[in-house]
Order: C-alpha cells, then sequence, then structure tokens
C-alpha cells in the first residue's frame, strides 16, 4: 500500500498546483497593477508642474508641449513591460477553499468506493501462507470483500472441510450454490458437508442433493464417494462397491487416494464373503475414438465427449460410461461394470451391445451435435474397437 499512497500524494500535489499556481500569479498581477498607478500619479503631477510653470511666464507654449511629450515618453516606458490586467472574480478565497476541499472530498469518495481493502488483500495473497488457518482467514476475508464470488466461496468451502468444520462448509457451498447454479459438483460437494455435518446420519435433503447431483452428470465424483460411504455403513456392501468402482475409474492412476478406494472395494468384498477378485466385473470393452476431419472446425475444445455402451435391444440409458473433452481425441478408453450409471444395470447383465460417442456443448449425455456409433456387437467382444464422429446428431 505505501506505493500506492506515494503515487496518490504526488497526483494530489499536481492537482494542488493547478489551484494554487493561478492564485500566486494573482499577486504578481497585482504588484505590477500598483506600480502602474504610481506611474500614472507621477504623470499627472508633472503636468501639473508643467502647467504651473507656464502660466508663471517660466514656459512658453512651446515649451511647455515639449514637457508633456517628454513625460508622457517616461510613462509608456515605465508601463511597457507590464502585463494587460486580467479580469478576476474568483478573489483569493475561493481556490484556497478548493485547495482544502477537494483533497478531502477525493479521500473520503475513495474510502467510499474505492478498493483499498481488495488491494491490500491481493498483495497478501500474493505471499505463500504458513498454515491452513492462516489460509481459510485469507479466504474469509476475500469473500466478505467480494461476496458475489462463487468460486471464493468453493474454496472458503473446502477449506473449512479440511478444518473439520463440515457446518461451516455446507453453510458456504449452499451459499455458492445460490449464486453459480445448482452444479453437480457444487451440489455433491454441499452434500458431503450436510453429510459430515450430522454425524454421518443419512438424511432426506443428503439423499436429494446426490441424486440430482449424479442426474446431471453420472460420474460426480463426490457424490459417487458418498453414496459408496453410506451404503458401507448401512451394511449395503454391494451397492457400495458399486459405487466405489465407477469412482475409482474416474480417478488417474497414481492418485493417492486409490489405494484407500480400493481397500474400501476389498473390505466390502470380504464383508459378502466374495473374494477381493471379484470386486471388479472381468466384462470389459476396448474403444478408440476419433473425430472426423471434417468435424475439427465445427467444435470447441472443451465440448464434452460422452463414450458409452448402450444395450441393443433393451432400454436407451447408457450401462456404462465415460466423459471426456474433444481436446482430448483421439483417445483409447476402456468400459466396463465399473463405469455403471446405476448398480442394477450393468454391462455384463446385456449379451449385446452398441458403442457409441457423443459431442455435446451442453455436457447432457443424451443429447448433443455429433455422433459416431458403432454396429452392434457382444459384451465379450475382444480388441479394440474404433469409432469416429461423424454424423450430425438426431
Amino acid at each position: 500500500m505505501t506505493e500506492f499512497w506515494l503515487s496518490a500524494g504526488l497526483m494530489l500535489l499536481a492537482a494542488l498546483g493547478f489551484l494554487l499556481i493561478p492564485t500566486l500569479r494573482g499577486r504578481r498581477q497585482q504588484q505590477e497593477e500598483d506600480r502602474t498607478a504610481l506611474n500614472v500619479a507621477l504623470y499627472q503631477e508633472r503636468i501639473a508642474e508643467l502647467s504651473a510653470q507656464q502660466a508663471a511666464g517660466v514656459l512658453d507654449q512651446r515649451q511647455l508641449a515639449m514637457g508633456r511629450d517628454e513625460a508622457a515618453r517616461e510613462l509608456l516606458a515605465d508601463t511597457e513591460g507590464a502585463e494587460p490586467a486580467r479580469q478576476r472574480q474568483l478573489g483569493k478565497a475561493l481556490p484556497l477553499l478548493a485547495a482544502i476541499l477537494v483533497p478531502a472530498l477525493a479521500l473520503g469518495l475513495y474510502l467510499h468506493f474505492g478498493a483499498s481493502d481488495k488491494v491490500e488483500l491481493t498483495q497478501e495473497f500474493a505471499a505463500a501462507p504458513k498454515t491452513m488457518e492462516e489460509m481459510t482467514s485469507r479466504l474469509e476475508r476475500a469473500v466478505q470483500a467480494q461476496p458475489d464470488s462463487a468460486e471464493g466461496l468453493y474454496f472458503l468451502g473446502r477449506a473449512y472441510m479440511a478444518q473439520q468444520r463440515p457446518a461451516d462448509a455446507a453453510r458456504t457451498y449452499e451459499r455458492a450454490v445460490a449464486l453459480a447454479g445448482r452444479q453437480p459438483e457444487l451440489l455433491g460437494q454441499w452434500a458431503q458437508a450436510l453429510y459430515f455435518a450430522a454425524d454421518k446420519k443419512w438424511s432426506p435433503e443428503v439423499q436429494a442433493l446426490t441424486d440430482e447431483a449424479l442426474k446431471a452428470d453420472p460420474n460426480e465424483v463426490t457424490s459417487l464417494g458418498l453414496r459408496g460411504i453410506a451404503a458401507f455403513e448401512g451394511e449395503r456392501y454391494q451397492e457400495a462397491i458399486d459405487y466405489w468402482n465407477r469412482l475409482l475409474t474416474q480417478l488417474p492412476e497414481g492418485d493417492a487416494s486409490r489405494a484407500a478406494l480400493q481397500g474400501g472395494i476389498d473390505r466390502a468384498a470380504e464383508r459378502l464373503g466374495q473374494p477381493q477378485t471379484q470386486a471388479i466385473a472381468p466384462v470389459q470393452l476396448k474403444v478408440r475414438v476419433e473425430l472426423a476431419a471434417a468435424l475439427k472446425d465445427k467444435v470447441k475444445p472443451d465440448d464434452t465427449v460422452f463414450i458409452f455402451a448402450r444395450a441393443s435391444n433393451g432400454p436407451p440409458m447408457p450401462l456404462a460410461a465415460k466423459r471426456v473433452t474433444v481436446a482430448q481425441l483421439p483417445l483409447e478408453v476402456e468400459l466396463s461394470d465399473a463405469d455403471a450409471m446405476l448398480a442394477q444395470m450393468k454391462l455384463s447383465q446385456f449379451a449385446e451391445v452398441q458403442l457409441v460417442a457423443r459431442v455435446s456443448r451442453a455436457g447432457q449425455p443424451t443429447r448433443g451435435e455429433w455422433i459416431g456409433q458403432s454396429p452392434p456387437l457382444a459384451n465379450t467382444t475382444q480388441g479394440t474397437q474404433h469409432l469416429t464422429i461423424d454424423s450430425p446428431d438426431q
């Protein structure tokens, strides 16, 4: 803030200069006017003296005229360098009063409408926080300075969860949803905060939030993990395995949470009396998806691409699906029961399926702009299937 106030001070001095310089110049002009008046008085006194000498007979008419001419030349020489008089109506008091009031008014307006708090907060964020408490404090001040920032509220909610403050996180996510809309990720985070705030008790509100999140995005990771936890706590072990398998496929290789998640799947399998190898179904289809060259200028890199398998003769809902973007194409993926949309509808339950890849700018798996489809094939088909997105989505 020091640099800011120094710059503001220099600008203030420049502004004061515009107000005070005319006043100082006015003083100089007044001195010149006073000098001119004195010269005029001396000229008039000289003319009177010459007239008196002519009346007394000391000077004749010619000498009187010469004396007058000489006095006039002297007056002209004395007043020649003076600046012409300017009309001044403001006087001296008004510029001085303005010089005092303008800075005071500017400071008041800045403190009321300005953003000194945001400037100071930005400078503070330039340095990395040393503790989680410091980070949370910064985020709280950032949200206070920008209460309409859904992004700030999201990160503050994450910070509250890291500090084991789920009730505060739930209120924060609720505000974020009100600002940003009912986005699946926000709904999942909100549901998770409510679940832990209620001491891991499932509630109709948590059920409704996760239902809404998974309907909009079947692979929303927080909702999948939360459903798996709730199912495990409720001794619904197969349901927990199904949710956690779907979540496992969303995590990148090398993710630290994969081991813990697999451990949960194994424990659920043990409770069911199943071998651990049965936790993930053996049915698996490999598919390579690419975009037709003619469509590359008609799509955007961040457009959503849904790659899924659906029953050839059965419900239209995808049995297994993955979500990527156009920028990731061409891409090879694997579809299995771990990618199931619903626990009761799995790839292994339908002998014949169809592979589909759909580009959807709106991020909806059921409709989009462009599509590629395979002919019907057995769910036990081996080898990589090739799928090209090349047709308008009807």
